[in-house]
């Protein structure tokens, strides 16, 4: 029988602290924003309709987890994402839900599939018809996590300001939305706002944390 004091014990121990910390939905919603750059707890309090106090603790619990990093910068306290692998990891925990829990396909179908009878285009797939020139990619996120980071050549426009910009869009040209990730509303809501229009559209599989974590170029500002 393994001891306390069992090193194999002691890095399991440590490894469900990991599963803890990602044991709550809002902590799991915290690290969708977080990954498309940094932010001050007030932010993710806004973001969330969580309470100061609230996002802090839960903020603070995914730091102590390994899962953040913090910085102050003068009255504010900014987290951000401690790497890459937390992307992956997220990745890793969403399709194994996807796979093994019925209630996850069933939410799937409901609000996604439903919504949105295409496959949607994968990373490399996009790479290659962008730099032919035969989509035009969007980025439905807010301005801000425009700024924080997006793909190259994609074009900023946020899901409200869309119907007022469709002159901007070229009809004859396949249009690509993307967003926060793969759970991401705002994609599928611009995709189906399009081909109401009359548009060809279709969804990135995934969203700007995804990209970034597989080492694709990325744009700022």
């Amino acid at each position: 029988m393994c001891k306390s004091t069992d090193p194999k014990r002691a890095l399991f121990a440590e490894l469900a602290a990991v599963a803890r910390a990602l044991g709550h939905e809002h902590r799991v919603e915290l690290l969708e924003h977080l990954a498309q750059g940094e932010r001050s707890v007030e932010a993710l309090a806004r973001l969330t309709g969580l309470s100061m106090a609230n996002a802090s603790q839960h903020l603070q619990q995914l730091r102590r987890a390994g899962l953040l990093d913090a910085r102050r910068d003068g009255k504010f306290v900014l987290y951000r994402l401690a790497d890459d692998g937390v992307v992956q990891l997220m990745s890793v925990l969403r399709q194994t839900a996807e796979r093994n829990i019925a209630t996850v396909g069933a939410l799937l179908a409901r609000y996604f599939d439903g919504r949105d009878g295409l496959e949607p285009i994968g990373r490399t797939d996009l790479v290659e018809r962008a730099q032919a020139g035969l989509v035009t990619v969007i980025d439905v996120r807010p301005r801000e996590e425009f700024d924080l980071g997006h793909v190259p050549g994609a074009v900023s426009i946020p899901l409200e300001e869309l119907d007022a910009r469709l002159a901007e869009l070229d009809p004859a040209t396949e249009i690509v939305a993307y967003c926060r990730g793969a759970y991401c509303l705002l994609a599928v809501e611009a995709v189906a706002r399009l081909r109401a229009k009359g548009f060809s559209a279709r969804r990135m599989e995934d969203g700007m944390p995804e990209w970034r974590a597989a080492g694709l170029p990325v744009a700022a500002g």
